[in-house]
Parts: C-alpha cells; sequence; structure tokens
C-alpha cells in the first residue's frame, strides 16, 4: 500500500554525501593545482612587487586553480542550504540550523568572489601596488572569510547533533573544535602565526563535513505509542 502521509511526501533533497566530496575535491584540485604549477604561493603581506610577479609569471595555473575553487563554492552552497533543509525534516527547532545557514552561504559567497578576483589578477597584469592589494583581498575573503563562515556551518551543524544526539558525541565535540578554531582565525588577521588555523579549517573542516553528511540521519526515530504506554503503566 503507498504511504501518502504528509512524512512521505516530504522532500528528502539531495544527497549531503556526494555534495561534500565535491566540494572538498574540487578544494583539493585547486590547491594541488596552484602548488604543482608555480611551486610556492607568496605570503599574504610579501613585497607588492613579489606578488605582482607570482601573478604574472604563474597565469595559466592561477586562473586554473581559481576556476576549480569557483566550481567547489557551488556544491558548498547546495551542501549548505540541504543541510538546513534535512535539519529541518529532523525536526531542529534551535538557531543552530539558521547560524548554519548564515555560515556556509557566507563562506561560499566569499570563496567565489576571492577565486574571481584570483582569476582576474591573473588575466590582466596590474601594477605591483594593485595587484598586492588585491592579492590581500582575495585572501581575507578566501582564507579567512571563508574559515570564519565554514566554522558557523560545521557549529551549525555539530551543537545540534551534539545535544540531540544525532551523531556520535565525540564527533560532535571534534566538530566544535574546528568550528572554534574557524572562529579565532580572524585573529590572524592581525596575528601572523594564528595563520596556521586557515588550513587546519579548510582541509579538516572539510572531512568532517564529509563524513557529518553520511552520519546525520534523514529521520528522528520516532517512539512506538505502545511502548511509552508501557513503560507508563
Amino acid at each position: 500500500m503507498t504511504d501518502y502521509s504528509p512524512r512521505s511526501r516530504r522532500p528528502g533533497g539531495p544527497p549531503l554525501g556526494p555534495l561534500a566530496i565535491v566540494t572538498f575535491a574540487l578544494t583539493l584540485a585547486g590547491v594541488g593545482t596552484l602548488l604543482a604549477g608555480t611551486g610556492s604561493v607568496p605570503a599574504p603581506f610579501a613585497p607588492a612587487a613579489d606578488v605582482a610577479a607570482w601573478y604574472a609569471n604563474h597565469a595559466l595555473p592561477i586562473r586554473i586553480a581559481a576556476t576549480l575553487q569557483l566550481g567547489a563554492a557551488v556544491p558548498l552552497g547546495i551542501l549548505t542550504a540541504s543541510v538546513y533543509a534535512r535539519q529541518l525534516r529532523l525536526g531542529v527547532r534551535v538557531p543552530g540550523p539558521v547560524i548554519g545557514l548564515y555560515g556556509g552561504i557566507t563562506a561560499s559567497i566569499l570563496l567565489a568572489v576571492s577565486a574571481l578576483v584570483t582569476w582576474a589578477l591573473a588575466s590582466a597584469p596590474a601594477p605591483g601596488g594593485v595587484a598586492s592589494t588585491l592579492g590581500v583581498l582575495a585572501f581575507a575573503l578566501g582564507g579567512v572569510g571563508y574559515a570564519v563562515g565554514l566554522g558557523l556551518l560545521i557549529a551549525g551543524v555539530a551543537v545540534p547533533a551534539f545535544i540531540l544526539r544525532l551523531m556520535p558525541r565525540w564527533f560532535a565535540l571534534a566538530g566544535l573544535v574546528i568550528a572554534a578554531c574557524g572562529e579565532l582565525s580572524f585573529l590572524s588577521l592581525v596575528l601572523d602565526p594564528l595563520q596556521v588555523l586557515l588550513p587546519l579549517v579548510r582541509f579538516g573542516g572539510g572531512l568532517w563535513l564529509i563524513a557529518a553528511a553520511f552520519l546525520l540521519p534523514r529521520d528522528r526515530p520516532r517512539r512506538d505509542p505502545r511502548l511509552a504506554g508501557g513503560e507508563r503503566s
């Protein structure tokens, strides 16, 4: 017999696991292309002449890496919206899902803008001062801004999962640690040593989201009323 209950008609949305994997794979491909094609990446606040020369001498791999980075931003946004819908389906009625939605969409947009700025720098040679300024902007958007947004997305998933036991608690706690690193990474704008948090959040957070995408249940199990009545008797 076909089930026509409202619960059965609610769409499940796209599968979370493949979205998380595609996002992380494109991220790795972009970083790998950049490192393989250029050999090194200048520090965010390197001399303007060095930054301009780096973009001019490695235009093709930088454009390819920027294209892959832009590609990673798209499934990240879809993943964020799908996770939010899944949490609502699970009956999560706390601020966490909205915080995660805000963080994930912010991370997706900032990553896309950073990629376009980087692509433009590699496509049209700019004077040293301009290239340096835009390079710092790309770093701030796709590095710090992305890490802060991704941290909020992870926190928005991890906190409700910890409280409602939607995932193993140790795993949710690991997500909270990564999320905290993401939020603290904004201090790297003035404290250079804290820039080490950026790759931790980007890659550690990406791996955590893949696992979370497979662990997050589609539905919360409903207690059998007969069992509940038996417990009261």
